[in-house]
């Protein structure tokens, strides 16, 4: 038996879609086949654009991706089993490879009911890209595009309340003392996760932007954050910075969404940089379209651009700097395969040792969202209180947090009787996105 087989063993079970009524079963019967039916819409609404770009061939390329798709569907909702992928990609034999190591465990043979749902939602995905792939005119299309594109629309308010906040407390960053330092720090990091909330996977794609004001809330959001382990977060800084004054602060911020999120993310950063409390900000974006809103180059690229060309002053001048970020270095982009596996991150090492090695050069690493959150904590069946450092396997690269509104039935590390309380007070606390975590780890 392999050495993966027997940590299985000793490990809580997955959530999955076999538990009927759970909100894994939900999400695979209701919401996965909703977000492939909006893909199949997309691609049937965008069919002149691709005829213009690729003539005939873009047409039929698109046909035969919709026939791809309509497949999937099917497959899915029928609880067919789970087949291989053969687009040739580079993660293409991983992908086969995880679906083998499946099949030897006992759940039975991987369908999309019964195998954990951490896996068949990711699958799913990836699927989504090897019907594009596999239609050559049309392979980069991103079929989420749109919606990432009217999130990011939707939430300008927000978004220029958020640019115009961050450049007047930078006017006299300098001169702001260690105090109130750490309540800006703290109100922005504030607005990074709660940015969390507008997940399109969530939403089945539909509009789930920011449009209140998101410095307004924080004070009545403060009782919804069920962990908060900020002032760890300020020490480990502070000290970083005592200590290594004359050298490197590297901060990675492994990004969720796109749209307001990333926007929050950015903000943040530019306020670490400004603030010396990191040298350097390392973000990690998806390599393929994912989970409807996730962040891939692309999109990070097109939203420093937006904000670059606003016709409003301060949003304007955010993106000057952040695009001079990235120009000399400060700020640097990262994608990997890795991330659009289905692996939790306790196989990282063995999987992906490039990226681990990495992540080991980080002061910090920032885990956004909840999919990261699942993958951290092999989205199993733990106990409320089970420490956060236990469930994370063994991944440990660096200390690292996670950032994240809870929209998924996973927590750890909360203290005696806080998770049976909500139990009784809130059955859906765990997946309506009203509470957050701010959850650290040391390393060692």
């Amino acid at each position: 038996m392999s050495k993966m087989a027997v940590q299985e063993e000793v490990l809580p079970i997955p959530l999955s879609g076999k538990f009927k009524g759970s909100f894994a079963y939900n999400t695979i019967k209701d919401r996965l086949p909703e977000i492939l039916t909006r893909v199949i819409d997309t691609l049937h609404r965008h069919r002149n654009e691709l005829f213009e770009e690729h003539g005939e061939k873009g047409v039929e390329a698109a046909k035969k991706a919709i026939a791809c798709l309509s497949k999937l569907r099917n497959e899915l909702q029928t609880d067919k089993l789970l087949i291989a992928l053969n687009d040739n990609l580079p993660d293409t034999a991983l992908w086969n490879q995880y679906l083998e190591y499946q099949q030897n465990l006992s759940y039975g043979p991987p369908s999309w009911f019964k195998s954990p749902w951490l896996y068949v939602e990711c699958y799913m995905y990836r699927r989504i890209h090897e019907a594009l792939v596999l239609n050559p005119p049309i392979k980069d299309f991103d079929v989420f595009h749109e919606e990432k594109v009217h999130g990011f629309l939707e939430s300008q308010q927000a978004i220029i309340v958020l640019t115009t906040y961050l450049q007047e407390r930078l006017k006299n960053i300098s001169d702001l003392d260690e105090k109130l330092l750490q309540e800006e720090f703290f109100k922005l990091l504030q607005v990074s996760l709660w940015g969390n909330k507008c997940d399109l996977s969530i939403s089945g794609g539909k509009d789930n932007s920011q449009k209140s004001d998101p410095l307004q809330s924080l004070e009545e959001f403060k009782s919804f954050i069920l962990v908060d382990h900020m002032e760890k977060i300020w020490s480990l800084l502070t000290n970083e910075k005592k200590i290594n004054s004359k050298t490197t602060t590297r901060i990675d911020i492994v990004l969720d969404n796109a749209g307001f999120e990333v926007v929050a993310d950015f903000v943040l950063a530019d306020f670490l940089i400004s603030s010396k409390l990191a040298t350097e900000i390392h973000f990690h974006g998806k390599s393929i379209p994912w989970y409807v809103s996730d962040t891939t180059v692309r999109d990070f690229n097109w939203v420093i651009k937006q904000v670059l060309s606003a016709n409003h002053k301060w949003m304007s001048k955010c993106g000057m700097s952040w695009e001079g970020k990235m120009k000399n270095g400060t700020w640097v982009y990262h994608d990997h395969f890795f991330w659009t596996l289905p692996h939790e991150f306790s196989r990282m090492a063995q999987v992906a040792p490039d990226l681990y090695a990495e992540l080991q050069k980080s002061n910090l690493i920032l885990f956004k969202g909840d999919l990261n959150y699942r993958k951290l904590t092999g989205d199993r069946k733990w106990d409320f209180t089970v420490p956060f450092h236990q469930a994370l396997n063994s991944f440990h690269p660096a200390p690292l947090c996670s950032l994240r509104t809870l929209k998924s039935d996973v927590q750890v590390g909360l203290k005696p009787g806080q998770g049976e309380k909500l139990m009784t007070t809130e059955p859906e606390w765990m997946i309506i996105g009203k509470y957050s975590i701010v959850q650290f780890d040391a390393a060692s």
